[in-house]
């Protein structure tokens, strides 16, 4: 125990990897380099990210689950490998209980927007679209197996409309090709999504978050639709940090006070804000809790959707 203090104390005494488990340019990206900015100042040690998408994330989360647990690996975790943990049940680790918890420190709502030549502005017409041409349309989402995909899957069981799903390897990518119009429906990040939507080039249609977002207030959400099925729908994308399995709480409760304090910085919120995210602050047992609440909703909602992966 003193042993574990005493190095808690000397934390960190090396580099600090920042696994971040989808592509350059998505919303975990962002977040990644931000905080691996911040942390670098804090603890006058280099905090680098490094990128594994692939598999909604089980690559990275694979990786990450047998590194040292020394707090010099990190992981930027989100709630995809959640979903993971309910339609994989084959993975080698347990999102939920093998990682320990260290901060929540934002949110990336979720949206859906189309390329400015699809010829609807809000959900309702949007859904009068896909109902009037079923399977006539392609949607694609940030990975298979991802709250995305979950998301448009749950929107398509509760209207019952058909759009087929074409996968994407992270936010980035999956925004760029609705941008250039090479699939005319996105279900992504705001974060992703907010260049493109200021600059004319991408037309936000609903807010898939649980409230409104003071990045675009006046983005309405799904539930604001006015389309019964879908009033009490919503779902939420936290971003936050992990520690590799067995890490001593010691340093766990270290690193915890120094991302939760660097987070709540007036200028980091600034900045979060700018790029798209909401401010979510939680702590790890707070962060626990959310995890455990999470995984038992997309349970449920899964089977009562019939949502797979094949």
């Amino acid at each position: 125990m003193f042993a574990h203090a005493g190095y808690a104390q000397g934390y960190p005494n090396g580099p600090v990897k920042l696994i971040a488990t989808f592509a350059p340019g998505g919303p975990a990206d962002t977040v990644a380099r931000i905080f691996a900015e911040g942390l670098s100042e804090v603890w006058k040690q280099p905090v680098y990210v490094e990128n594994r998408p692939g598999a909604g994330g089980s690559i990275g989360n694979e990786l990450f689950s047998k590194a040292e647990p020394d707090g010099h690996t990190l992981l930027l975790a989100s709630t995809t490998p959640i979903v993971n943990h309910v339609l994989i049940p084959k993975l080698s680790f347990d999102y939920t209980k093998d990682f320990p918890a260290i901060a929540v420190v934002a949110s990336a709502p979720m949206l859906i927007a189309v390329h400015p030549s699809v010829p609807v502005k809000d959900l309702k017409e949007f859904t009068a679209m896909l109902k009037a041409a079923p399977g006539k349309h392609d949607y694609t989402a940030c990975n298979m197996a991802s709250p995305y995909h979950f998301a448009m899957e749950m929107y398509k069981h509760a209207v019952r409309v058909f759009a087929v799903h074409i996968p994407h390897r992270g936010c980035g990518p999956a925004t760029v090709d609705a941008v250039a119009g090479h699939i005319n429906i996105a279900v992504t990040s705001l974060p992703a999504a907010l260049p493109f939507i200021k600059q004319g080039r991408l037309r936000p249609i609903a807010l898939i978050s649980k409230d409104r977002s003071p990045t675009m207030p006046d983005l309405p959400t799904v539930r604001e639709s006015g389309i019964p099925e879908l009033k009490d729908y919503h779902l939420e994308i936290f971003l936050g940090f992990m520690a590799p399995p067995k890490t001593p709480q010691a340093i766990t409760s270290r690193i915890e006070a120094d991302v939760l304090q660097l987070a709540a910085r007036p200028e980091m919120q600034k900045r979060l804000q700018g790029a798209g995210f909401d401010s979510l602050l939680l702590n790890s047992k707070q962060m626990s809790e959310l995890i455990r609440a999470d995984a038992e909703k997309y349970a449920r909602v899964a089977k009562q959707a019939g949502i797979k992966v094949e």
